[in-house]
């Protein structure tokens, strides 16, 4: 599989120590005083827009999939990642719906025969790739095989630019993009828009603190 450095470092950091207390750090502590997103709020988007044949990409611990409302009792999930420490943590979580699991580098093609799906979610993923926005939206292009039609990509992402951001935030983001654990210093609200609207007929993109949630239909 073909990697970038920067690739790596984004996802290196998710071991079982850190996915440990991801939880209460991101979804809790960091969403709500930081970003100013609440995790509730993520959920809220999931509800929205998950549907019974879903799959996840860029996973974490599994919080929304095991949280979150599907439509019926036994839905068809899958879980994309290139984290094998996520993929295992959050396909544990949810092992009611006995999840499929693809180790996978989203900044390159799909080339695994996979059935498509009606929704696909991508949270919290935009910034913890290498480059500008613009330029890594080709995640969205790899997707789009995978998604059958009139079904749904949706998902958050911290922004630098066009949005309001504390102190806290402004540091912490810096510290993340030193360490290469964010990499979205290129990444506005206008180029995520300008990214969805060339790709879904429909689309739909609200800001809370700074992180952006959207959505967009086939």
């Amino acid at each position: 599989m073909k990697t970038s450095e920067e690739v790596i470092a984004g996802q290196a950091i998710y071991s079982r120590s850190v996915l440990s207390i991801y939880d209460i750090w991101v979804l809790g502590i960091s969403n709500s005083f930081i970003w100013k997103c609440p995790s509730s709020r993520i959920l809220s988007l999931f509800n929205q827009h998950v549907s019974a044949n879903h799959l996840d990409v860029g996973v974490g611990t599994g919080y929304f999939l095991d949280r979150c409302k599907f439509p019926v009792a036994n839905p068809r999930v899958a879980l994309m990642d290139l984290n094998e420490n996520s993929l295992h943590a959050a396909a544990a979580r949810i092992n009611r719906y006995k999840p499929e699991t693809y180790k996978h580098n989203v900044l390159e093609p799909v080339t695994q025969s996979i059935a498509s799906f009606d929704s696909i979610s991508i949270n919290y993923l935009f910034h913890c790739l290498p480059g500008p926005l613009s330029q890594k939206a080709v995640l969205l292009d790899y997707l789009h095989p995978l998604l059958n039609e009139n079904g749904v990509l949706f998902g958050s992402t911290i922004l630098q630019g066009d949005v309001k951001r504390g102190y806290p935030a402004r540091k912490l983001m810096s510290i993340y993009n030193k360490k290469g654990i964010f990499s979205n210093t290129q990444d506005d609200l206008q180029s995520l828009r300008q990214s969805l609207s060339k790709r879904y007929r429909e689309f739909g993109v609200e800001v809370q603190g700074c992180v952006a949630l959207f959505w967009g239909k086939k």
